[in-house]
């Protein structure tokens, strides 16, 4: 890389919106004009990226230095990218092996449609605390629940949005997540100090989720009948064979994440238990995977597995619910939403090299009046952000480290910024469409981001609660008295 022939002069607010300004236009206007606006939204990001760039060339940086800042920032995503392609290989492979159709045939028998959502937020609750990710969560537990939402026939927007509530509570206040630790580390506090301290905002905006889940659910206006989730139980039978023993991948997985074995590798584990259950449970599913008479049966088994890794599992049968239910994974289907992760952090890092996101954040401390207000601008800042870096961990290091002295300049606890930081870096990154986390659950559940975003309750009222606490000086303890916990 070679160095700039002169000293890049700062940018101005103007020079800081402009790429701003143009990617949200953007956006909405593909927005109207799509169908699927998911494809366009790639181009449009690379766009913005490149109108950033020109901007920081006008102001002495050189194309090698952002287009360096561009690929270093892309090199962060990278684990996100190879977990996104082993998950779509890890849902091809669950179907195949039946541990998906199990979990759904045994979901749908035990699970009324009244009180679907609130126990699918509970449950989510329960296993993203005991394993500290939400990932894992919507990539397991959540692939079995959005699939008994569709054959219930319930909103898969509020299902959606139940599941990533859940997972994310229990994500949060679980002392084995990579980002509670993260936000702690970011802002030197003790890490169940700041669990104990985020109990203020997460408790409340728990509960009220789970009473909106609960009022949605028992008004929900499910259309099935009896009979139509006996036939699709007896066409699972007919097509897999089920029974409780089909769960050893899904138990075998959550294992290993509980014991905090390196994602990646869990998944790959997790891949390979599918790909034998399929050998030993689902033989004659994974040679008609293969779709090849020419073959031998052992050859056909092997095209039967890799077919699934990749292109996903394709379900041929007489019932097309069952078909609609089933035929999805694969790494293909997560291409996309690849190439949408790639953009989105080229624009980041095009952002952060030539100092227009600092620049951006400069300008909202510079409105800062009240305790409040400075809450207000970190929840603001970390959802900004999540929306132009797309990186849920930027969301919490790029404010954590910006916003450190400003509370100390106002005498605030450190503890009050790592719980913001979570309140809203954390939670608003599955609100995004283009960020890491919000590709992820689109791609792993099915659901558009737009489409579970307003129903994911819990995500959207942390920050509300966040600010409405900055303004009225509610659990806010200033350096000069103890802090104000819950649990003491």
């Amino acid at each position: 890389m070679t160095e700039s022939s002169q000293t890049p002069k700062k940018p101005s607010l103007v020079d800081a919106l402009i790429p701003v300004v143009f990617l949200i236009t953007m956006l909405f206007s593909s927005v109207f004009i799509f169908d699927d606006p998911s494809g366009t939204n790639q181009v449009i990001l690379i766009l913005a990226a490149a109108v950033a760039a020109l901007i920081g060339i006008k102001n002495g940086h050189t194309w090698r230095e952002i287009e360096g800042g561009m690929i270093d920032t892309i090199k962060t995503s990278l684990q996100a990218i190879l977990i996104l392609l082993m998950v779509g290989s890890l849902i091809g492979t669950w179907i195949l092996a039946g541990t998906v159709p199990t979990m759904i045939y045994y979901g749908v028998q035990i699970m009324s449609p009244d009180y679907f959502y609130v126990t699918a937020c509970l449950v989510c609750a329960l296993l993203g605390f005991s394993i500290g990710s939400s990932w894992t969560v919507a990539g397991t537990l959540g692939i079995g629940l959005i699939g008994i939402a569709a054959a219930l026939d319930l909103s898969l927007g509020v299902s959606a949005g139940a599941i990533i509530s859940g997972a994310y509570f229990g994500d949060k206040l679980s002392p084995l997540s990579d980002s509670t630790n993260l936000a702690a580390a970011v802002t030197s506090n003790d890490l169940f100090d700041h669990i104990q301290h985020m109990l203020w905002t997460t408790v409340p905006a728990f509960l009220i989720a789970l009473i909106i889940y609960l009022f949605m659910g028992l008004g929900s206006s499910s259309s099935v009948v009896i009979e139509d989730i006996v036939n699709l139980q007896n066409a699972m039978r007919e097509s897999f064979h089920i029974n409780p023993f089909m769960l050893i991948p899904l138990l075998l997985l959550l294992g290993m994440a509980i014991k905090k074995l390196p994602a990646l590798s869990t998944l790959i584990c997790g891949t390979v238990a599918g790909c034998i259950f399929a050998l030993l449970f689902q033989w004659d599913s994974v040679v008609a995977l293969a779709d090849d008479a020419s073959l031998n049966p052992f050859a056909s088994a092997f095209k039967g597995l890799l077919t699934a890794m990749f292109a996903g599992f394709t379900s041929v049968t007489d019932n097309p619910n069952l078909d609609e239910l089933l035929s999805k994974g694969g790494m293909k289907s997560m291409l996309g939403t690849v190439g949408l992760i790639v953009n989105a952090m080229a624009f980041g890092g095009a952002m952060a090299r030539t100092g227009l996101l600092a620049r951006l954040v400069q300008a909202v401390l510079s409105k800062v009046k009240s305790t409040g207000g400075l809450i207000a601008a970190t929840v603001g800042t970390c959802i900004g952000t999540n929306i132009l870096a797309a990186d849920q961990y930027l969301s919490i290091v790029l404010p954590g480290q910006m916003f450190i002295e400003p509370y100390k300049e106002r005498k605030l606890k450190s503890i009050n910024l790592s719980r913001t930081l979570e309140d809203s870096g954390t939670l608003t990154s599955a609100l995004v469409p283009w960020n890491t986390c919000g590709a992820y659950m689109t791609a792993t559940l099915g659901v558009s981001t737009f489409y579970y975003a307003p129903f994911a309750f819990f995500n959207l009222l942390c920050p509300i609660i966040a600010i409405i606490y900055g303004y009225f000086l509610i659990a806010v303890p200033s350096l000069d008295e103890p802090t104000n916990n819950p649990a003491d």
